[in-house]
């Protein structure tokens, strides 16, 4: 399907879409303050620059958007238009969120991700049953959390998120 809008509009758009800051980090942020929890913001100084940083906890929360980070769920599709583009962007996007988790859970840290999906998707939840499950995970001693957790995706999403990539 080609773009209903212009280039210059289409560019515009785009220059507006931040990295911080966004409104599902700024709503999951509001409910975790809310609840008593307090944290660091982006600290550049951690793989990845975590969103949430919990120093209290050893613990990390990433906040992505579906379509940026590639998740299999019925909120991302790829691209029509410059494909080869938008592949090699998502992918190298995955490929740092991989290996930003994989050296923080080296370095002894514990990491969530909240998918955008789970805030405002078709499964979306209330935020105050992810703050919930995002508090008793850091009073847990679990390793890795994401919400919506991956199996909850479901077979038609994932089916359709391979079809997209044929």
């Amino acid at each position: 399907m080609a773009d209903i809008v212009d280039a210059p509009t289409r560019s515009r758009m785009m220059r507006g879409i931040r990295g911080k800051n966004t409104r599902p980090e700024m709503a999951i942020r509001r409910a975790l303050h809310a609840r008593g929890l307090r944290f660091r913001l982006h600290d550049r100084k951690l793989p990845g620059a975590p969103d949430l940083v919990f120093p209290k906890f050893r613990a990390v929360i990433f906040v992505h958007g579906c379509f940026w980070h590639g998740h299999g769920c019925h909120m991302f599709r790829w691209p029509a238009t410059r494909a080869a583009f938008w592949r090699a962007k998502i992918s190298h996007n995955q490929e740092v969120d991989a290996r930003a988790a994989s050296a923080l859970l080296g370095d002894g840290w514990r990491v969530a991700e909240v998918w955008e999906c789970a805030l405002r998707g078709r499964r979306r939840q209330s935020i105050n049953d992810i703050a919930a499950t995002l508090a008793a995970w850091l009073a847990s001693d679990a390793p890795r959390l994401e919400i919506p957790d991956a199996s909850d995706i479901g077979l038609d999403d994932e089916a359709a998120f391979d079809d997209d990539l044929s």
